[in-house]
């Protein structure tokens, strides 16, 4: 389990594609400083199991699955990354409860900077859609954040969070763009409401 709280920016240093999954090499120093053969690193969001390690970097095998829902497979190297160790029990919860199990992808529609944050809008696939809610939690690429506004136009379904300098500057939020792709893990929370409801409806 994760908080959203982005510990540092890892870079890519390597991508092993396979038949139908791929070995990735992150550098990042912060993160390996106490990381052990099976511990769990959020990469962007995704969560991923520690398969070997080096004084400053971890290797880990990611599945066909996960290429298929995050955007891991257009990751290359020289590319970055937002990393967070899991969390460990005691600590504050500093964001959300954040699995690293990813729902989907959203690309971004607009960056709006203001004197003190910008606004970064998303857009997002129906069936995701539901599950974020005004002044709610939702993980894009790993980062906790709060959902600031909700909305449809013409081409969809659409989200935004504004972003205070810091998140900025200490994760790879800061250098979106307009089409970039992230990864979006909505609140549990929701998801577990979705499906009681699902079930509710069926009896």
């Amino acid at each position: 389990m994760f908080t959203g709280i982005i510990e540092e920016r890892g870079t890519v240093i390597e991508v092993v594609p396979s038949h139908d999954a791929l070995r990735l090499t992150v550098r990042g120093p912060l993160s390996v400083s106490d990381a052990r053969h099976g511990d769990s690193i959020s990469v962007s969001g995704v969560c991923l199991t520690v398969v070997d390690r080096s004084e400053d970097t971890f290797t880990a095998d990611v599945m066909a699955q996960t290429l298929a829902m995050s955007t891991i497979a257009s990751l290359v190297s020289g590319s970055e990354v937002n990393l967070e160790r899991a969390a460990l029990v005691g600590d504050r919860l500093g964001g959300h409860i954040v699995q690293g199990h990813i729902d989907g992808t959203a690309s971004v529609i607009s960056v709006s900077p203001g004197e003190a944050w910008s606004v970064l809008r998303f857009r997002l696939a129906d069936d995701l859609a539901r599950l974020v809610v005004d002044k709610g939690s939702i993980a894009v690429s790993g980062v906790s954040l709060t959902v600031s506004g909700i909305g449809r136009d013409d081409e969809g379904e659409w989200f935004e969070v504004s972003l205070i300098p810091e998140t900025l500057s200490a994760t790879t939020l800061g250098t979106l763009v307009p089409g970039d792709r992230v990864n979006i893990e909505t609140d549990i929370l929701a998801r577990h409401v979705e499906r009681l409801l699902a079930f509710g409806a069926r009896s």
